[in-house]
């Protein structure tokens, strides 16, 4: 089957620094308290709670952490009140952004994101102003490195379980799901001990926007960094060709 989306917008994690580290920890912890509120600390009993954990491993979050977060999410944390949130805007150029949020104070990070904007010469928009050149899809991503199996191995794996579509690329492998079935895939997945890079429910641009321009590129790279490097900040999403996000 044949790809669509191209690796500028993966939402893993490529942890080069241990501030990098930490603040996937601190964004995984939010999921945690938010999937144990909804759903209860037992995994076995919590599909959203078991693909946090899952996205918690793949940020080599240790074990004994992910416990701890669990542990007090059932305790303390049930008093802390996380809210989603969403916000879509412009770049320069006309490159579309969308930023999704987690967070205990929402006029906090509604200040910050219109900040990060701002200093990148961009502007928030209205909810749907964006969205709609975007599809939201479960998106696994598969290191071939790590993975002992064929491409064909994987992608019956993979199309069995539920899978939308199965690409490869040159050093990964790449299944998308609609955002029902991703918890499903994702497990089929885990109990075939396929090594995940990354598995998320995500935002993939229908079309890509080129930017020639190096002052937009900057621009426009400078708002992305605000964004991703505020804690209330889950992900940003973006049609930017050329973005490394």
């Amino acid at each position: 089957m044949s790809g669509h989306s191209k690796f500028a917008n993966i939402k893993h994690k490529k942890e080069k620094n241990d501030a990098a580290k930490g603040k996937a920890f601190t964004q995984i912890g939010r999921l945690i308290v938010v999937a144990v509120r909804e759903g209860g600390p037992d995994p076995e009993n919590n599909s959203k709670l078991r693909d946090v954990i899952a996205k918690a491993k793949a940020a080599n979050m240790p074990n004994d952490t992910i416990a701890r977060g669990i542990k007090k999410a059932a305790g303390e944390g049930a008093n802390v009140n996380y809210v989603y949130n969403t916000y879509e805007g412009y770049g320069p150029a006309g490159t579309a952004i969308i930023v999704k949020t987690l967070t205990d104070n929402k006029n906090r990070t509604a200040s910050n994101v219109r900040s990060a904007f701002t200093k990148g010469d961009g502007n928030v928009g209205t909810t749907g102003c964006v969205s709609y050149m975007f599809d939201e899809k479960g998106q696994i991503i598969v290191d071939k490195e790590e993975y002992e199996g064929t491409a064909d191995d994987l992608m019956m794996v993979a199309l069995d379980a539920g899978a939308e579509d199965f690409s490869e690329e040159e050093d990964s492998y790449e299944i998308i799901t609609s955002p029902e079935d991703f918890s499903a895939v994702r497990e089929a997945l885990e109990a075939a001990n396929v090594p995940m890079i990354s598995a998320d429910v995500t935002m993939l641009p229908q079309n890509y926007v080129t930017v020639d321009d190096p002052d937009a590129r900057k621009k426009i790279q400078r708002i992305i960094d605000l964004l991703e490097d505020d804690d209330d900040v889950q992900d940003v999403y973006t049609n930017w060709d050329d973005a490394e996000i």
